[in-house]
This record gives structure tokens, C-alpha cells and sequence, in this order.
């Protein structure tokens, strides 16, 4: 399995949230296991010469003491670079609101204004806890990505001057640092399921809205019962603005932390080529910099959001050559897909040219079937339920080599 089809085992949980464990398109398990087939050696450590606190002067007349030596060795491995404070924590993006009690009429109008306000009461607790859920996640989030940024800023630093082949100081630190992207994708699998709680919230607070409305024509209601009901309605319109306000704001940070990661799933696979090279001019490095991501962009290409409305497929992969690299936009376009329909469902399609006579025909027809195939089997490891995805196959004169388009159904 590639290392990012492994990742994507974990990280398209998002929308299947069968395993909350780390996610994202993650590589092998270590590096050393991905370059060197070897055990890892812990980070360096801080020297142990580093400056003491400032002390206390000394009374006067008192013998100063000579200042410690100090031990020199053969490279001494650099600190760790600490940078700066991790962010101050968040609080909640929205407020409970204020339910006014009031007394039952006792009327059939009042006895349905007590359950109504009962249900609002609960609802907007409900609300509440998925907003400080939602605030912790960010917190989380933004501890994780301040230490990962910091990893990854000290292994680029020591290699822009350069170290040793494989140094498995950067190995240990390398290491440290895809733990901690994969703390950031487990937290997208939160952010996924908090996703489908508001979302459910906010459902229930608009059918709230609407039988409130309904209850104002029921007959047989007194005077203190519409006033209760307008009192009740004004409650539940905020409500429904502070749950559609995260819903909102939880849908953006999933979108925003899916690609996040998905860049630097990337971004550590070059830093590992750097690693093994032992700085930055390795061609090889080279070519998974500039060359990769554009053989990757042509091989496969993801329609705007009104395509996607209209019907098109959220993917298409062309299969103009062998080994094509198509996992990061398969993940990104199915990511997009389940963030707006966390229960979607996919069709995957492998479309056949039609040049030829009838062998060339249903030579491209058998190649198209494979290639859609692969793909189902690359969305299975990305944590796809085969439940949820069915294969098909179709052709088109206007293409010269087989495609596979995956749609959303």
C-alpha cells in the first residue's frame, strides 16, 4: 500500500468515523522504516552545558569561584529550538441563551408551550456542549500544529547547512513530528462527528422554530399562551443563529485541517528524501518537489463546485500512462465530497475510448475496468465502505486513453 492510500485509511474516517484513531494521509510508520529498514535513535537532546539561571552576587570579600569548564566534544548536537509560547486557548464561539420560564395556562395550548420549552432547554444545553467540544478541538489543534510547525522548522533548519546521510537525530525528530500531524488528523475524525452533531442540532432547532409558528394557530389558547409562544419563539430564533453560526465555523475547520494535513503529509515526504541526502540537493528531493505534484495535477483533476451541483464527477483520473499518482486528489476530492454529505455514496466509473477496431475496443473497455478497480480498492484503504461505493463502466469517443471518474450518488 502506498503511504498515502495508508493514510488515507485513517483520515477518510471523516465521514465514516468507524475508527477515531490517527488519520490523515499518512506515510509509513517511521521513517527509518520508509528510507533505512533500521531501528530509531532518540532526538538529540539539549547540551547539558547550557547556561545556569542568573544567581544571587556574592557578599563582599567572598572568594569568587572559577567558572566551571567546559566540556567540548565532536559535534554537539544543536537544541532543539523551543519558539513561541503555544497559542492561549480559546473559549466558546457561542453562548447558551436565556430560556424565561413561565407558568402553564392549563390549556392544551399551555401544556404543549411546557414541552416545547423543555425541548428548547435541552436542545440549547446540547448546543452549549458542542460548542465547548468544538473550542477544545481548536485549542488541540492549534497546540499540535505550533509543535509540528516548530519539528519541522529545526529538521529543515539543520538541513539547509547541511548534516549527515540519514542522521538519525532528524530520523527521531522526523518521526516525532508525522506523530504529531497524525494527532491533527485524529482530530479531523472528531471534527467530523462533532460536524454531524451540530448539523443535527441545527435540524432541530428549525423543526422547533416551525411548530412554534404552527402552535400560534391552534385554537382554544388564551393570551398568556401567545405571549409565552412570541417569547418562545424569540428564545429559538437565537438559538437557531448560534447553532447554523457553528455549524458554520466547524465546517470550515474541517475543510481547513483536511488540507492542512494533506500538504504536509507531503511536505514530510520531502523532508524524509532531505534527510536521507543529508541536505537539500538531492535530485530526488528535487523531482518530489516540482515534479510530482505536477505529473499528480495531470493525471487527475477535480470540477468547480456548480460542476459538482450539475452532476459531474468529484474525480477524474487519466489513465494516459503507467504508475499514475493519484491519491492526494482522490482524497482531497473525496474529503470535499463527505464534508458536505457526511453519508454519501460513490459511483466509480471506468470510461473506455472508443478508437480502434472492435479489439482495441474491448482491450480499453477490460484496461478501463481494472483502472476502476484500483481506484475502488485505493478508496477502500482510505476507509471507504465497499457498502458505499459500486462500479460501473461506460466509454467516450472524445477521450484517447481510459479514464476513471468517480461520482457522488
Amino acid at each position: 500500500m502506498t503511504p498515502m492510500r495508508a493514510a488515507g485509511t485513517r483520515i477518510l474516517a471523516l465521514a465514516f468515523l468507524s475508527a477515531v484513531a490517527g488519520t490523515g494521509l499518512a506515510g509509513c510508520g517511521s521513517i527509518d522504516e520508509a528510507l533505512f529498514g533500521g531501528g530509531t535513535e532518540e532526538a538529540a537532546q539539549p547540551p547539558a552545558n547550557a547556561a545556569p539561571e542568573a544567581q544571587a552576587a556574592p557578599a563582599p570579600g567572598t572568594p569568587v569561584p572559577p567558572p566551571a569548564p567546559v566540556e567540548t566534544g565532536e559535534a554537539a548536537a544543536a537544541p532543539v529550538v523551543t519558539g513561541a509560547a503555544p497559542p492561549a486557548p480559546v473559549g466558546p464561539s457561542v453562548s447558551p441563551v436565556a430560556i424565561e420560564g413561565g407558568a402553564n395556562t392549563g390549556t392544551a395550548v399551555g401544556n404543549t408551550i411546557q414541552s416545547l420549552r423543555s425541548q428548547l432547554q435541552n436542545l440549547d444545553t446540547k448546543i452549549a456542549g458542542d460548542a465547548q467540544h468544538a473550542a477544545e478541538l481548536r485549542n488541540q489543534d492549534a497546540q499540535a500544529v505550533a509543535s509540528y510547525q516548530q519539528a519541522t522548522a529545526h529538521i529543515s533548519g539543520r538541513l539547509g547547512v547541511g548534516t549527515t546521510r540519514g542522521n538519525p537525530e532528524l530520523i527521531g525528530e522526523w518521526n516525532a513530528a508525522q506523530a504529531t500531524l497524525d494527532s491533527l488528523s485524529a482530530n479531523i475524525n472528531a471534527l467530523s462527528a462533532l460536524a454531524t452533531e451540530v448539523s443535527n442540532d441545527s435540524s432541530a432547532a428549525h423543526n422547533e422554530g416551525d411548530t412554534i409558528q404552527a402552535t400560534f394557530n391552534v385554537s382554544g389558547a388564551v393570551d398568556e399562551d401567545h405571549r409565552q409562544l412570541s417569547v418562545l419563539a424569540d428564545e429559538t430564533s437565537q438559538a437557531i443563529i448560534h447553532v447554523d453560526r457553528l455549524m458554520s465555523e466547524v465546517r470550515r475547520a474541517l475543510q481547513r485541517q483536511t488540507a492542512y494535513v494533506a500538504d504536509e503529509r507531503g511536505n514530510l515526504s520531502r523532508l524524509a528524501n532531505a534527510i536521507k541526502a543529508g541536505d537539500y540537493s538531492s535530485p530526488m528531493l528535487g523531482s518530489a518537489r516540482s515534479g510530482a505534484p505536477a505529473r499528480e495535477a495531470a493525471a487527475a483533476s477535480m470540477p468547480t463546485a456548480d460542476a459538482m451541483a450539475a452532476g459531474a464527477p468529484i474525480v477524474t483520473i487519466k489513465f494516459a500512462r503507467a504508475h499514475v499518482s493519484y491519491d492526494r486528489v482522490l482524497y482531497a476530492a473525496l474529503s470535499q465530497a463527505l464534508a458536505s454529505q457526511p453519508h454519501a455514496s460513490f459511483n466509480v466509473v471506468g470510461v473506455a475510448p472508443t478508437r480502434g477496431d472492435t479489439a482495441a475496443v474491448q482491450l480499453a473497455q477490460n484496461s478501463a475496468q481494472r483502472d476502476a478497480q484500483t481506484v475502488m480498492h485505493s478508496m477502500t484503504e482510505m476507509g471507504v465502505p465497499a457498502t458505499r461505493m459500486d462500479t460501473s463502466s461506460s466509454t467516450d469517443p472524445a477521450i484517447a486513453a481510459s479514464e476513471v471518474r468517480v461520482y457522488v450518488r
